[in-house]
């Protein structure tokens, strides 16, 4: 059985303590691509004007967009390996 891992982080200047079953490696990974996104919204004057709830929302949406991005990448590379196979075996 795979043990669970603490890893203290900190994200948005909050030290805070992750736990999850991957690496503490992996744990530090997402604590630090969380980070990056805040810290590049912040360089944005309308973004760091909005009240803090709307400021987190905002974000959440993003990672979400960035989420079903990536997750339709996924889909396209898949249908088009499924398709390049299939040819191949009715060419084969």
């Amino acid at each position: 059985m795979t043990e669970k891992n603490e890893v203290q982080v900190i994200i948005d200047g909050k030290v805070l303590t992750m736990c999850g079953f991957e690496s503490n490696e992996y744990l530090q990974r997402i604590a630090n691509f969380v980070n990056d996104m805040i810290g590049e919204y912040n360089k944005v004057d309308s973004f760091r004007r909005q009240p803090l709830d709307l400021q987190n929302v905002l974000l959440q949406i993003n990672l979400a967009d960035d989420y079903f991005k990536a997750q339709k990448q996924i889909d396209t590379i898949m249908r088009s390996e499924k398709n390049q196979s299939n040819q191949i075996s009715m060419h084969g």
